[in-house]
């Protein structure tokens, strides 16, 4: 590797190569945050951890891609750690703010890092200040944040630029005292909406200050960031991330797809959950709002319980539906993916006059910080189910990446319309696909029969007509009504209780009627025999992998019903508070509450 001058950029691209394999303490790392990882159940350090830590350690600006779930938060985590520890002023009141900047797209990865942060912390048992801040924060949140001050702050770009401009965070002190910068998911950045707030905190970055970028992907916007902040960096592109075409989805990742045409998409889904096709947990993808309870609706109707990711929610509702699903609380989580629509809507000039004319319909506001697709850490994800295909190619990779990871096996499968065949087909040509090439190749779903699909279609029809589009929007605004309740008593009791993630649950009934009980339930005779087998099997390997935890949220077929009255989370706490019984406050429910509790 030259150095010849400070446009010169150094590659470490270990493709093709065998990586040595080296532990922390071989990679230098601090005993105590060897003992940390050790409580972690975290024995040895990911390829990209391997190569980077070493880089980091040494002061070097470092650009990393790998794929998503290979480890590189804790590839730029621990040497941040690893210099805050070495560093004789580690107590608060000595320290200059901040001492390092961690810059993400979205609410969701700050909450993340920062979680992942203060439990590093915590497991070394020293004591470093840690702030995070999102949104729109009033002055005094920021005060108080800011105050202290803190060694390591995560943020947005938008609200560091507001804690600039609002003068908590003195542009002096930043350039006097930060030494490490860190912009995570960066491909993700500009895309966001945040080109003109990294632009503007480039005049406050010193030249001293370490930068690191970390991405999933290669993209232009990463080449401007590279150029914006970073001198003479070193480019580390793992193989698993290479140029060739066949290593985009991950190995271990199995790619299905069903063509139908899109008013047959919930009798297909029907099928696929209801007869227990695809193993559990799932994520299920869809492009609007609407679509999502529409989809929520219609499986609570056949017994399938699920829960409604979604940019409306309030950030504390969407932090807890997280943790619920990620502590597998619920099976099914669908997930709004508008990423495509949020990013119009930040560079289209013209929508405000189009806002002006249509005041009477404006549609409720959304979080634009928020992203389902990128920069969510979802947990044990073992099938992606894309009930809308993603609009872009790259679209459908990220939303693959949300299982498979670690390195764990996962599967998706795709649910195309002849209307999204065209999108499909750019998948395809963009993935290189081969027939001859498995770990690409997106085949036909297997284990699904036509005749199976055939015999619920008359069950299936009947209960999709009765999710009108006035059902939709009722749900739609009750549900906003319950997590905005909710949202105040999460944001209070969770920080006195943070293991109580079921006291307030989110895959509840939202139809207004209860489902009918002959739904439930699958009868054999509904069920041809080959896939009945396919379904046999399915549970078998969830046996075998010990996922065979069903949490009462699907039936499946009849014969195998799950105990009503075991394993309900709500009996066992009360608006007061844990251990308490429900008939202390019984007068709190009115009638039409007390009845859907009796049915």
């Amino acid at each position: 590797m030259s150095n010849v001058d400070e446009n010169d950029l150094h590659e470490e691209n270990q493709e093709g190569e065998e990586v040595q394999e080296l532990s922390f303490e071989e990679l230098g790392l601090d005993p105590r945050l060897i003992r940390a990882l050790t409580k972690k159940n975290i024995e040895k350090p990911t390829p990209i951890q391997q190569t980077g830590i070493p880089l980091i350690l040494e002061g070097k600006d470092v650009v990393a891609r790998a794929k998503t779930g290979s480890g590189k938060t804790f590839a730029y985590l621990l040497p941040l750690l690893q210099k805050l520890l070495s560093d004789n002023n580690t107590s608060p009141s000595k320290a200059l703010p901040p001492t390092a900047m961690i810059l993400v797209p979205s609410r969701e990865l700050c909450q993340q890092v920062y979680s992942e942060v203060l439990s590093l912390i915590e497991l070394c048992r020293v004591q470093l200040k840690v702030v995070q801040l999102t949104g729109e924060p009033s002055f005094s949140e920021m005060a108080t944040a800011l105050s202290g001050p803190p060694h390591i702050f995560v943020s947005t770009p938008a609200c560091v630029q507001r804690c600039l401009s609002s003068g908590v965070l003195q542009a002096k002190s930043v350039h006097d005292s930060l030494s490490i910068l860190i912009l995570d998911e960066a491909d993700l950045l500009f895309t966001y909406g945040y080109e003109k707030n990294l632009k503007d905190l480039k005049t406050h970055i010193p030249k001293k200050c370490q930068c690191l970028l970390m991405s999933a992907t290669s993209s232009d916007d990463v080449e401007s960031l590279k150029k914006l902040y970073l001198h003479n960096p070193y480019i580390l592109t793992l193989p698993e991330v290479g140029d060739g075409k066949d290593e985009i989805v991950p190995k271990n990742v199995q790619q299905f797809w069903i063509q139908c045409s899109y008013r047959d998409k919930l009798l297909y889904i029907l099928a696929i959950l209801k007869l227990d096709l695809v193993q559990k947990k799932v994520l299920i993808f869809t492009n609007t709002i609407d679509t999502s309870f529409r989809l929520k609706l219609y499986l609570e109707q056949f017994g399938i319980k699920s829960a409604v990711l979604n940019a409306e929610l309030p950030v504390n509702s969407r932090l807890h539906i997280l943790e619920g699903f990620n502590a597998g609380l619920f099976d099914y989580l669908i997930a709004t993916d508008d990423s495509d629509s949020k990013e119009k809507d930040q560079t289209d000039e013209n929508k405000q006059i189009v806002k002006k004319k249509f005041k009477k319909n404006k549609k409720r506001k959304v979080d634009l910080e928020f992203g389902v697709v990128r920069g969510i850490d979802f947990k044990n994800v073992h099938t992606v189910i894309n009930f809308d295909m993603p609009t872009t190619a790259a679209g459908y990779v990220h939303r693959i990446g949300r299982t498979g990871r670690a390195y764990n096996t996962g599967q998706s499968v795709s649910i195309v319309s002849p209307e999204e065949m065209e999108i499909f087909e750019e998948i395809r040509l963009f993935l290189g696909e081969n027939e001859d090439k498995d770990l690409t190749y997106i085949a036909p779903f297997p284990l699904l029969e036509k005749n199976a699909v055939e015999f619920l279609r008359y069950r299936a029809e009947d209960v999709a007509r009765s999710v009108t589009k006035i059902a939709v929007k009722e749900a739609r605004a009750q549900d906003l009504r319950n997590e905005i309740l909710n949202s105040e008593k999460l944001k209070a009791h969770f920080q006195e209780n943070p293991r109580d993630l079921d006291l307030l649950k989110h895959d509840k009934l939202l139809s207004k009627k209860p489902p009918a009980p002959h739904l439930r339930d699958v009868p054999e005779y509904l069920v041809d025999p080959t896939t009945l087998q396919a379904s046999k099997f399915v549970k078998l390997t969830r046996a075998a992998f010990g996922r065979n935890n069903n949490n009462g949220s699907s039936r499946g077929f009849k014969g195998g019903r799950v105990n009503k009255k075991a394993g309900d989370p709500l009996k066992t706490f009360s608006s007061q508070g844990k251990g308490m019984k429900r008939k202390a406050k019984a007068k709190e429910f009115g009638p039409k509450q007390k009845k859907k509790q009796d049915v």
